[in-house]
């Protein structure tokens, strides 16, 4: 084993020759985090996507809605998040409700996110007398601008790690408490979650009138990150407080709970078709069969 870490050290990048810093800005006073920055980062750019996507025929609401619409997103995915790493990965916490509060100690659920993003915006569908499905769709384009971001702050903050390995490109992460070189999973899922969902569903929606099937777009967002958090888990360490419980299960946590993402997504996509209906724009115009 001390052979083994050795040679990981001598051949391997090491996380801390990188340079990076959880911290964006440090005032003394106050600190901005990397992480906080992805999540405003992808808020953003997410609404400026939105904006575009709504420009284009056939939109299931009006640009007077886009404000409310994230601020309703917004609390979806903190209230989300947080409940739903809660409940998945660390029950524990509720024996102490205030270390739930504690949002700047970190831990959120991507699948808990996903939930409270999805009530949110049926009570905004509801209140605006809206499709929710189709309102559903286009969130679903801009969400990978979020993931993007979000595991790009898990390398910079060298947390959620891969398994150790051999490869070229692996790295060895100060927080182990080992020299073990490791998968940067995070930069997978970076990839895979980011820029190649990113690029389907772009594809889908400007080259296809996937747009006029209500849910397909969700539909491929759903199956396509469940496909993709499925397979990089084989690449990345269980949560340390999950490890028995995926020996027992035989997979991680992330991979179970991606299980009904996968099957509710093909659902949808497979349904789309026969969903299809004349759209009236919110905004005027000409309808779209």
């Amino acid at each position: 084993m001390i052979l083994t870490a050795a040679t990981a050290v001598q051949h391997h990048l090491l996380f801390s020759d990188l340079g990076l810093d959880p911290v964006a800005l440090d005032l003394g006073f106050f600190q901005i985090k990397w992480y906080s920055l992805a999540y405003i980062s992808g808020i953003l750019l997410g609404w400026w996507y939105l904006l575009k996507l709504l420009a284009a025929p056939g939109a299931p609401m009006a640009r007077r809605h886009a404000d409310d619409l994230v601020f309703y997103v917004t609390l979806g995915i903190i209230l989300g998040g947080r409940i739903g790493y809660v409940l998945f990965y660390a029950p524990e916490m509720l024996a102490s409700p205030m270390k739930v509060l504690r949002l700047w100690d970190g831990g959120m659920s991507f699948h808990g996110g996903v939930i409270g993003t999805s009530i949110a915006l049926i009570l905004f569908a509801r209140k605006n007398g809206l499709n929710w499905l189709r309102i559903h769709d286009y969130v679903a384009c801009v969400v990978p601008f979020g993931l993007f971001f979000g595991r790009l702050a898990n390398f910079v903050n060298g947390e959620l790690w891969g398994k150790p390995s051999n490869v070229a490109w692996a790295i060895v992460f100060p927080r182990t408490g080992d020299d073990v070189a490791r998968h940067p999973s995070q930069l997978y899922e970076a990839g895979l979650e980011g820029v190649l969902l990113f690029a389907l569903l772009w594809f889908a929606f400007w080259r296809t009138k996937a747009r006029y099937d209500p849910g397909k777009l969700v539909g491929l967002f759903v199956l396509g990150y469940g496909v993709a958090r499925f397979v990089v888990e084989f690449f990345r360490e269980p949560d340390s407080q999950l490890v028995g419980f995926a020996e027992r299960t035989g997979l991680h946590m992330g991979q179970w709970l991606c299980v009904p993402m996968i099957l509710g997504g093909a659902y949808l996509v497979a349904t789309a078709a026969g969903r299809r209906q004349r759209i009236e724009p919110i905004a005027g115009g000409e309808s779209v069969a």
